[in-house]
């Protein structure tokens, strides 16, 4: 009963320390937002106004009446950097460095500034230095991300891998997607330099590092194809299915190639007949097309092509199908059929475009590497018409 009364006598005390805890808050914050300059709240309320110009007038005036003030530094040298305005933005956290008496962690946050930048402004080598200095701070995991990104984009994949690990290492999440993507970039090269010998160890280590890799497996296999080895690279291509059957477009020609090489064209026809069943594209179907034409003739083409176009309609599969439909007409019709074939073929193009799921980029031919985002992995390997059509 005695515990029960002390805690009922004790709420009454705890609202009432509350109570003078937030007047001591309260006075506080406004004896401390007494001491801001005024063109602190004009310059914010430019900000929140949309008026970047007017914003930057005010904080420029805030810093020349007080040098001293970093914070207005960074805000001034961040909407430099927004607008495009590199240059400026360096000379203000230049000039913050510059200052001997600035402490660690905001000479850490201003070397940040700096790198962001130059890599904005695509001085690459300046931004790389500015980051290598921020390894050992608070800095530390921001400046390997740039450092990731610079090395992507000079294409430096060695030092690429380096910067990914050490960002797994630091706690930043999982890059083991993009090692691989990394080591299929060497091997890329070495292929391209025609030493498929020395592109297996780099696939090796792709697949070591992503199982799921569909890029590093269609890469083996053209380094087996580079080596004589068909059959072996007609195994790989195939083991595409298993990783992704909507990527078995991306294999389709070099396993219909890779058939006729070693006699037995029937063979590839039925496989990639299998492979439409399973995941319709318009891609898969024009190899099938071709091959189908080639080995049983033109009844056998419309006959695909029709079914298909039953089965998943799109306008992509109606161009393929009057392209069809043109084989044999008699030449009373065809002039009809050009025409709507080539009206309906003019308005695909729009249509027939890989498009990357994280920017919206869309282009001709399929990315491992989006050119907008430069996201790794982020294209579907459909065109964005069926995409459409599957939602």
């Amino acid at each position: 009963m005695d515990f029960e009364l002390w805690w009922l006598l004790g709420i009454p005390a705890f609202f009432g320390l509350g109570w003078i805890a937030a007047r001591v808050d309260i006075r506080q914050l406004v004896s401390e937002s007494r001491t801001l300059p005024r063109g602190y709240f004009k310059g914010l309320n430019h900000l929140l106004n949309d008026q970047p110009d007017k914003a930057i007038d005010s904080f420029v005036e805030i810093v020349r009446q007080d040098p001293e003030a970093a914070e207005m530094h960074f805000a001034l040298g961040n909407l430099f950097r927004r607008r495009g305005e590199t240059e400026r933005a360096i000379r203000v956290h230049q000039n913050l460095l510059s200052r001997p008496d600035l402490p660690a962690d905001e000479r850490a946050h201003a070397e940040y500034e700096l790198g962001q930048d130059y890599l904005k402004a695509g001085l690459l080598d300046r931004a790389e230095e500015t980051y290598q200095r921020l390894l050992d701070t608070g800095y530390a995991v921001q400046a390997r991300r740039a450092l990731l990104e610079i090395f992507q984009r000079e294409k430096e994949w060695v030092r690429a891998i380096e910067a990914a690990i050490a960002l797994q290492e630091a706690g930043a999440g999982s890059r083991q997607k993009e090692i691989a993507q990394f080591y299929c970039e060497l091997a890329q090269d070495a292929l391209v330099h025609m030493h498929p010998d020395d592109a297996l160890p780099l696939l090796d280590q792709a697949l070591q590092a992503d199982r799921t890799s569909v890029r590093a497996t269609i890469l083996v296999g053209d380094v087996q194809q580079a080596k004589g080895e068909t059959e072996a690279a007609l195994a790989t291509w195939r083991r595409v299915e298993q990783q992704s059957v909507p990527h078995v477009a991306l294999v389709a020609q070099r396993l219909m190639d890779g058939y006729r090489k070693v006699g037995r064209p029937e063979e590839g026809v039925s496989l990639l007949k299998s492979y439409l069943q399973q995941a319709s594209s318009i891609d898969l179907l024009e190899v099938v097309f071709k091959a189908v034409l080639e080995l049983e003739g033109v009844e056998a083409a419309k006959q695909l092509v029709g079914d298909e176009l039953r089965r998943t309609p799109t306008l992509l599969g109606l161009d393929k199908f009057l392209e069809a439909r043109m084989l044999d007409a008699p030449s009373a019709v065809l002039g009809e059929l050009s025409l709507v074939k080539n009206l309906v073929h003019g308005y695909t193009q729009k249509l027939a475009r890989y498009q990357c799921s994280h920017c919206g980029f869309k282009a001709r031919q399929f990315y491992w590497h989006c050119p907008g985002c430069s996201r790794w992995e982020t294209y579907p390997p459909r065109r964005t018409e069926e995409l459409n059509v599957m939602n």
